[in-house]
């Protein structure tokens, strides 16, 4: 799909995936908005990609979206500038191996991989439905296998044992059933809604856990993927005529996956919808 003219956003560009999927949308020729939480790596990187591009349409949004006022300021921002969106790619995430909690209220994982997801694309959707054709990509994740329901009752974790992989497989979770309500809400629009599995990536999630953290990431990054190959299958639903009109689907490696029965349940979709609009306060 040629991407001349076309406006993108990208969320958690400072490392491992979202760097390697920024760079390939800017490698498009795309105008490319840059959302990250620290200011000077988000810089940095902005500065490493149009070295390596020669892309000069690329601008930095800088907000922490574990940080609903920070989400809703860096929405503004964008819509200020009065741009068409094209494209959003949600792909900021965290992993915590201790239970932490929001300046929202909220359980961190939860609020950044879901919550992030979903009030930033709320804040944007009439944008990008004005600018249609459109596409929403997610980062997903298999660690949906992990947790094979949403805790309504617990969604913070306060009387259940915080378990790292569940955590995390519960935000996944949610990601792939929020796709699949909105890509139901978005028909007729021609706005799509899909999400991936970016495989097992060497990236930086889960160093901001200490020193243990780091060393984990270090000693499982040879047997990982690289960046880009786990951001290939985002810029593929990103840019590919292949997918055209395929909506509220999951893929992994540029093909379309089967996700496990508990992430295709409508119901549970709509239900989270609901909540999840409550949690944002919209």
């Amino acid at each position: 799909m040629d991407m001349a003219g076309k406006v993108a956003l990208v969320t958690g560009v400072t490392s491992g995936v979202g760097t390697a999927t920024a760079e390939a949308i800017a490698q498009t020729g795309a105008e490319l908005f840059m959302v990250c939480r620290n200011k000077s790596k988000g810089e940095a990187v902005l500065a490493d990609i149009q070295q390596k591009t020669g892309n000069a349409k690329l601008q930095l949004l800088v907000g922490d979206l574990a940080v609903q006022a920070d989400i809703r300021r860096v929405a503004q921002e964008f819509l200020d500038t009065g741009k068409p969106l094209h494209l959003l790619i949600n792909n900021a995430g965290v992993v915590n191996m201790h239970r932490k909690i929001t300046v929202d209220g909220i359980e961190e994982t939860f609020a950044v991989n879901h919550l992030g997801y979903f009030l930033l694309t709320e804040l944007l959707r009439e944008r990008i439905v004005s600018s249609a054709p459109a596409r929403i990509v997610s980062v997903a994740s298999n660690a949906h296998e992990f947790c094979k329901e949403i805790h309504f009752d617990d969604l913070n974790y306060e009387n259940r044992k915080y378990k790292t992989f569940e955590v995390y497989g519960h935000s996944k979770l949610a990601n792939i059933l929020w796709t699949r309500e909105i890509a139901r809400q978005l028909q007729g629009t021609g706005v799509t809604a899909n999400c991936v599995h970016p495989g097992a990536v060497r990236t930086g999630l889960g160093t901001q856990n200490g020193l243990l953290g780091k060393i984990a990431t270090k000693l499982v990054g040879p047997f990982f993927r690289s960046p880009a190959k786990g951001a290939a299958t985002s810029v593929y639903l990103a840019t590919s005529d292949k997918v055209e009109g395929v909506s509220g689907e999951y893929f992994y490696d540029c093909k379309q996956l089967t996700a496990k029965p508990w992430a295709r349940d409508d119901a549970t979709a709509k239900r989270l919808w609901d909540v999840s609009q409550k949690l944002v306060g919209l």
